[in-house]
């Protein structure tokens, strides 16, 4: 059997479309797996003080505040990449903390009202520097103190629960 050779052109042609075709589909599969896991890496901050007193004290938790310089401190930008930013944290504190950025940004623009709070709790807390994360039981006292530390979100959390009280249990309403 002959075969001409236009049909061995067509053929190839096919094969090479198909396995570029399978290609695409396998690096969107890919992609799609990969902004999953990223979502889920993603830590839920407030920016409401008020509201995180109440949601800790509701829920026996600890307020984790993190006063930050997000779009201009060396540091802070350090700490979000290599302990916050990741699973093992995101995991940790959704279990135990509720998450309050107190931002003073120098680029980004930010809410009047944020602005002022954040600047109120500066003050009140006498921070200095950044970052310093505050953990905060639900009226607003501080029970321990963390910073930027190296070693990543597993060395991150067990120094930070070696500094923390035992929790108090959920309040029940």
């Amino acid at each position: 059997m002959k075969i001409s050779r236009n049909r061995v052109i067509y053929i190839a042609f096919a094969a090479i479309f198909a396995a570029g075709l399978l290609f695409v589909a396998m690096l969107s599969f890919s992609n799609a797996a990969t902004d999953t896991s990223a979502a889920a890496a993603e830590a839920k901050w407030g920016t409401d003080y008020k509201a995180s007193l109440a949601q800790a004290k509701r829920e026996g938790k600890f307020v984790l505040a993190d006063f930050s310089g997000s779009d201009w401190c060396g540091w802070c930008k350090k700490l979000d990449k290599e302990v916050f930013s990741k699973k093992q944290f995101v995991k940790w504190a959704g279990e135990n903390v509720v998450l309050l950025v107190v931002d003073f940004p120098r680029a980004t623009p930010q809410d009047a009202t944020v602005a002022a709070q954040n600047k109120e709790l500066l003050e009140k807390y006498k921070v200095t520097g950044f970052p310093t994360v505050l953990f905060l039981d639900g009226e607003g006292k501080i029970v321990a103190q963390a910073g930027y530390m190296a070693g990543g979100a597993k060395a991150w959390i067990a120094a930070v629960e070696k500094s923390l009280p035992k929790r108090a249990a959920p309040k029940v309403e």
